[in-house]
C-alpha cells in the first residue's frame, strides 16, 4: 500500500470513529504532513482521495471540513479493498472460525476460474469472520497452492493477505468482483444469525497478482443489514 493511501485509511478512520466529527475542520495539510512526516504533495492525494470518496469538503480560503451525514460510514467496504478486515477494523476485535480447511484439486468450474491444470491442487477454505464477537462475513476461498504456500491454521487465525504481501512478497494487482444478491441457506442460518427469510449479500471475486496470474477464487456471505460496499467513480473529462 503506497503511503498516501495508508494516511487516507488514517483520515477514514479519525472521520468514522468521531476524531473528526461532521463539520469539523481538518487540521491544515502543513500540520498533517509533519504528522504522518510526508511532503505536502503526498499528504494532499490522500486528502484528494477522500474528498472524492464525499467525506469531506474544501472551503476555499477557509479550510477543509468533514461532510454532514456522509453517505460513507465505518460498516462500509471500499469495492476494491485488499487490506483486509484486520487493517479495516483496527480498534475492533477481529478473529476467524475455520469451518473447513482442506487442500484439494478444484471442480472444473473453479478450475477454470483460476486457470488451473488438472494436477494443480488449491486450497479450500471455509471461514466465518467474527468481529467484537458478532458474526460479520462467511467465506468460501479456493487458493492456488503453487502460488499461496505454506498456509495454516495459525495464518488463518491473523490475516491471510499479511501472509500473501509480507511473507509470499507477492503483488496483488486486482480482482474481478460480482456482488448481489442472494436467498440464505442452511450454513448462513448456521452461522450468520438469520433465517431463511434473510436476505443475503453475496461478493463473488477472482484476485489477480500484477503479472495477471489469478491466485484466489472466492465468495463471501453477509447479511443485508451487516455490511455494504461503497466505490468511488470518477469522471474523467
Amino acid at each position: 500500500m503506497k503511503k498516501y493511501e495508508e494516511i487516507a485509511d488514517e483520515l477514514r478512520r479519525r472521520i468514522a470513529e468521531g476524531e473528526y466529527a461532521e463539520d469539523e475542520m481538518l487540521p491544515d495539510q502543513i500540520a498533517l504532513a509533519e504528522e504522518f512526516g510526508v511532503s505536502r504533495m503526498t499528504l494532499k492525494k490522500a486528502i484528494d482521495m477522500i474528498a472524492m470518496e464525499g467525506l469531506i469538503f474544501r472551503k476555499r480560503g477557509v479550510g477543509t471540513f468533514v461532510i454532514k451525514s456522509a453517505l460513507w460510514n465505518s460498516g462500509d467496504s471500499k469495492a476494491d479493498e485488499y487490506a483486509g478486515l484486520s487493517k479495516q477494523f483496527p480498534n475492533k476485535t477481529v478473529k476467524s472460525k475455520i469451518i473447513l480447511f482442506d487442500i484439494m484439486f478444484p471442480p472444473k468450474n473453479i478450475q477454470a476460474l483460476l486457470m488451473l491444470e488438472d494436477n494443480q491442487p488449491v486450497y479450500h477454505l471455509q471461514r466465518l469472520r467474527i468481529i467484537d464477537d458478532k458474526p460479520y462475513i462467511l467465506e468460501n476461498t479456493y487458493f492456488v497452492a503453487g502460488l499461496v504456500k505454506d498456509l495454516t491454521e495459525d495464518i488463518i487465525h491473523r490475516s491471510i493477505y499479511d501472509h500473501i504481501r509480507d511473507t509470499l512478497k507477492l503483488k496483488i494487482g486486482g480482482a474481478y468482483r460480482k456482488i448481489h444478491a442472494d436467498r440464505s441457506n442452511e450454513l448462513d442460518w448456521q452461522e450468520l444469525d438469520c433465517d431463511a427469510n434473510t436476505p443475503i449479500l453475496e461478493v463473488e471475486q477472482v484476485v489477480y497478482l500484477t503479472n495477471g496470474t489469478p491466485f484466489e477464487y472466492s465468495t463471501s456471505r453477509s447479511r443485508f443489514d451487516t455490511r455494504s460496499y461503497t466505490i468511488t467513480d470518477i469522471i474523467k473529462q
